[in-house]
């Protein structure tokens, strides 16, 4: 009895260091997994050269009551300099209602906005129903098949377009475009950290 008590005392010890181990090698994994993800992140940037597309679809964020965010603002603004220049005939809003009350859905609020900077109303569609990035995508991409129109450019903050282009792609969208603006208005330590959660759930989903 004594020298099983005493064995059961020299294995404590070596179990404790496996499972440190054990441990150690989780916390490693996931910190280079972050860097990883900080670095892809970090990579996306405009495709250059840009080309001509049927339609630039500017994506969703929040809507300060009836006015887009600041940050959704700097969205918008990218998808009107794309317009303005030709580089889009039409654009696609793409949002759902942010939250019960609010007088415009994401797509409303975005296209009152453009209309107000002088966009035609007939060059805007909207897509009003998306609740995520990947719904963005897929209820837009039903909108210009439902147009016939096959090229399309992303638009969206530089944080978020690895994201993006990756979902496009899953989606089918024929050699998208990203058009990126960089952000005056936002954290970029807290969107960067809450895009490398969100880039990791979509990993997930994707691989399983």
């Amino acid at each position: 009895m004594i020298d099983s008590r005493r064995r059961r005392r020299r294995r404590a010890p070596g179990a404790k260091r496996a499972l440190t181990a054990v441990l150690a090698m989780v916390a490693v994994s996931g910190i280079a997994w972050c860097i990883w993800l900080l670095v892809t992140i970090n990579s996306a940037s405009t495709s250059e050269p840009l080309q001509k597309a049927d339609a630039g679809i500017v994506l969703g964020m929040a809507m300060w009551g009836d006015e887009p965010s600041p940050g959704l603002k700097e969205r918008l603004d990218k998808g009107l300099e794309l317009y303005r220049n030709g580089t889009v005939r039409h654009l696609i809003v793409s949002g759902g209602l942010d939250k019960p009350g609010l007088p415009y859905t994401e797509a409303e609020g975005m296209k009152n906005y453009l209309v107000a900077a002088g966009v035609p109303e007939s060059a805007v569609l909207l897509e009003n129903r998306a609740t995520s990035t990947y719904e963005n995508l897929k209820f837009s991409r039903a909108v210009m098949k439902a147009q016939g129109w096959e090229s399309a450019v992303i638009v969206t903050h530089t944080f978020h377009g690895a994201r993006a282009l990756e979902m496009a792609e899953e989606l089918g969208y024929r050699q998208p475009e990203l058009a990126l603006t960089d952000s005056k208005v936002m954290s970029m330590w807290k969107y960067k950290s809450r895009e490398i959660l969100a880039f990791t759930k979509w990993k997930l989903q994707d691989w399983f």
